[in-house]
């Protein structure tokens, strides 16, 4: 069974341009021609990888769902399936969002609505 849900990191500009409208994607989204996205399990990896030592950034929790067909599961680092969205992000696909925090063991919390 396929996630249904999962995660944009983004910096405090990006996570602004969302909350305005829509957001078309990181400078490495749109070279790539998609808007990458993580699952829960894959996000601690994207935040070492990519984004190691940046402050202000946020974690958009987005509905797989409601994206639909606009979202393709690709191959990407050591053959793991990524969620890959083919076209803006908007608050409408957006469920939850939050500053990128820790728990006091250290583990990532994750954006709950409500």
């Amino acid at each position: 069974m396929r996630e249904t849900t999962a995660y944009k990191v983004l910096t405090a500009d990006q996570m602004t341009a969302l909350e305005q409208g829509s957001f078309k994607g990181a400078p490495v989204d749109r070279k790539d021609g998609f808007i990458h996205l993580s699952t829960a399990s894959q996000l601690q990896e994207t935040l070492d990888r990519h984004f190691s030592g940046q402050d202000g950034l946020w974690l958009a929790a987005v509905d797989l769902e409601a994206l639909g067909d606009t979202v393709k599961w690709e191959e990407s680092r050591g053959g793991a399936l990524f969620p890959h969205l083919y076209g803006d992000l908007t608050l409408d696909e957006v469920t939850a969002y939050s500053e990128v925090h820790y728990e006091p063991d250290g583990s990532l919390r994750l954006p709950v609505t409500g």
